[in-house]
This record gives C-alpha cells, structure tokens and sequence, in this order.
C-alpha cells in the first residue's frame, strides 16, 4: 500500500472519529457500556467501542486481503489484540474490549502510575503494616519485615517476581492500598481505559475487578514511555537483598539472592524460547483470571504489542505459546493489513506527544475523568515522560472538528516513539 494512500485512510479515521466526537450526536451504541458484576461467561454482544467500531463486535475482526497473511489457527484465549506500539494502530483482534479478571497485567497499571512517585534510590524500611491485607496465595519476591530496600528492589520485585508483598509496600508508601487504587483508578480513566475497574493494587482476584486486552494495551502503552519502566520490564535476572544475619556481636551481614523474570518469552522455559525481539511486559495468573500477557516484540524497526487474555487450552506456557503465534503473524501482516481500530491517547494528549493515527478528542463514548488524577509524582520525585500529567480536555472538545481537520495532516505523520527500547541485555 502506498504512502499517500495510508495518510488518506488515516486521514478519514481521524475525521470520523472527530465528527462522532465533537457533533454530540453520536448513537447511544457508541458508548462504553456500564461496567457490570463479574465478567460474562461469553463476550456480550454489546461491548465499548472505544478506538473504533469494530473493536466492540463479539468475535475475530482483521482485514483479511490478497497479501495479507492468515491468522494463526488454534488460537483458544478468550480475548487478544495486536497493535503497532507507535502508531497505535490495531491489526486484529478478538473481543478487545471483553471485560475479564486481568490477574498481575493489572501492574502494568500500578506502575505507570506509581512509578514517577520515588526516585529509584529512596530507601524505605519495611514495617509489619507495609505487608498487611495481602491476599493468600500470592506470588511474593521474599520482602523481610523491618529489613530496608531501595526502591528499585522493590520495583525489580513487581516486575520480575510479581511480587504482591512488593507492591503493597509501594502501595504503602503512596498513602496506602485504598489510595493506591484511587489513583489507578483515575490514571486508567485519564488513559481512556474504560473497561477497566481497580479493586485491588495488584490484581489479586477481587469480585468486581476487571479490565480488557485493549485497557492493558494501553497501560503497557503508557508504561513504556518512560525509562524506568522499561529497563524493569525488560530486566531477565536480578540480584534480591535477603535479609540480614546477626553472626555474635558483630555487624550484621545481609546476603542477595537471585530473581528471574517469570515472563517465559523473555527468559525462556523448558518448552519456550525467548522470543526474538521481546523487551517485556508483563504477565498473570489467578485462579480467576486464567493466564494472562501483554509483551512488546521489536523486529526489523517495527514495534508491536500482543495482548493475550486466558487460553482455554491449558498446555504448558500456552498463553506465552499463543502470544508468539500472535507476535509472528504481525510482523508479517504489518504494512499489509488495513486496521480495525485505534489505540485512543490519554486525555491530555498534546499534538507533540500524540501517536499517528489517534484523533485528539475522546473516541465513541471513553470515560470523561480528569486527565492527570493520580498521576503527579511526589515533591522531590523525578518526573518521567509520558504518564497522564495535566488536562485538556474541555479545550480538545471545544476546539471542536476543525481543529482536527486543520491537524490531521499533521497527527498522521506524528508517532509515538518508544525509545531507547530494546536494551541488549545477556540472555541466560
């Protein structure tokens, strides 16, 4: 497909997206449905249509045509979506906005909105209350009361382990569990996140806790424009402060131990291989949940995002199985495949920092929260990029349909770069 043609179809998506947003009169179908108890046991036949139309029909929607590869056969997740990182453009997907149990993907959201908080060499001092309400049978990275850690430990505990007892003492320094979640909660809705309902930091099973492919997209999404994030995501083994020894009288000596990242397609696994490209993100598993994955894969300057949501098989890795099934067929549908949908911006999205292909305004029927709630990092913290920092809202409605048109030649040619990516790492 040619260039100019891209830029038209972009073009038209945009324009569309404008005029549902700015005219008002959009049909009542358009909106995110309200969120409802626990998730269905089938993908409603109405879900939210956020980043486009299709996105909210039950079942597969790709733009199958002659040079465009078949997708993958066998595929059993119960919902899944690739999309173009930096552009945002959604190549397939299968019930992307089905409201499901997102199991530990949910701390991709806890740390896009946490993060920013502490510099990374603060140092706190576990107390007994930093690890109380952590539900049973949670996965913990082995935080010790009263032993004091640096915050990257803690973040390398979150991400590599999953560790529940390192994210309540995030949590704990945030103001709590109850504030923790509120800040999620209005960062989600600043990202656009509209399937998306916190219950708890971590994604401890809770009943009406849920989210979709398409809200942890974008938390990944979110989460990958700032360094940190990155590097942690992207971390395959790390060293883990143990704790401390008392040997006589004597100073104290405290050993580490070593933590893997359990993310199979990262640090591989009997039957799995690291996955060519992978730089992260995250996965899950609950009882509830099933197994759950977002990752990001880079080949040949292309960048995609494959969200994976509970395989009914249950073979071996099979969500990590089913994601490199996923991961293979967009890169060899990427430039090919006309896509189905977009990943929406947050709200206070700005034309400098807004991906190609993403109209500025609220697409069909997104949540209306306050853009940066929640987001704003705490005095004496380093900001990083990217987040849900400031508002604009009102005036990015206001400015109505021909702003955007005035734009879109523009927008189109803007992406979302994601640098500094792919850190070459020693695989094990």
């Amino acid at each position: 497909m040619s260039a100019p043609k891209k830029i038209v179809q972009r073009s038209l998506l945009i324009t569309s997206a404008a005029l549902l947003t700015v005219s008002g009169l959009a049909p009542s179908a358009f909106a995110a449905p309200k969120p409802s108890g626990s998730p269905t046991p089938a993908p409603p036949a109405r879900m939210s249509q956020v980043g486009g139309a299709r996105l909210g029909v039950p079942g597969t929607q790709v733009n199958l045509a002659p040079g465009v590869p078949v997708l993958p056969k066998g595929l059993t997740a119960r919902s899944w979506i690739v999309t173009d990182a930096e552009s945002g453009e959604v190549l397939a997907s299968h019930n992307a906005h089905w409201r499901l149990p997102p199991a530990s993907t949910l701390k991709m959201l806890f740390a896009d909105t946490v993060l920013p908080r502490f510099p990374r060499d603060q140092r706190h001092q576990v107390v007994p209350a930093d690890l109380a309400g952590i539900g049973a049978g949670s996965s913990m990275v082995g935080i010790k009361e009263n032993e004091t850690y640096t915050v990257q430990d803690l973040w390398l505990g979150v991400f590599l382990r999953s560790g529940n007892d390192a994210v309540h003492v995030l949590s704990a320094m945030n103001g709590g569990v109850a504030r923790t979640v509120k800040d999620m909660q209005a960062h989600a809705d600043a990202l656009q996140a509209g399937d998306t309902h916190v219950v708890s930091p971590d994604g401890y099973d809770a009943p009406e806790q849920y989210s979709s492919a398409y809200d942890l997209t974008l938390f990944a999404r979110s989460g990958l424009q700032k360094k940190d994030f990155r590097e942690y995501c992207s971390t395959v083994r790390a060293k883990f402060p143990g704790a401390t020894t008392q040997k006589g009288k004597g100073k104290g000596t405290r050993e580490t131990f070593e933590i893997q990242n359990t993310n199979r397609l990262l640090s591989g696994d009997t039957d799995t291989a690291v996955y060519p490209g992978i730089a992260g993100v995250k996965n899950g598993n609950t009882t509830n949940a099933g197994a759950t994955f977002t990752g990001v894969a880079e080949r040949g300057g292309k960048v995609l995002l494959v969200t994976v949501m509970n395989p009914e098989k249950h073979d071996h890795d099979e969500v990590y199985k089913e994601t490199a099934q996923l991961f293979d067929w967009g890169f060899k549908a990427a430039g090919k495949v006309k896509p189905v949908g977009v990943l929406v911006p947050p709200l206070n999205a700005t034309p400098s920092t807004q991906p190609s292909g993403a109209p500025s305004a609220n697409v069909t029927g997104a949540p209306q929260g306050t853009a940066g709630a929640g987001s704003e990092p705490v005095r004496g913290a380093t900001a990083q990029s990217g987040g849900s920092r400031g508002a604009g809202t009102a005036l990015a409605i206001a400015t109505g349909l021909l702003v955007l048109l005035g734009g879109a030649a523009f927008l189109v040619n803007r992406r979302w770069p994601l640098p500094d990516l792919m850190r070459r790492r020693q695989r094990p």
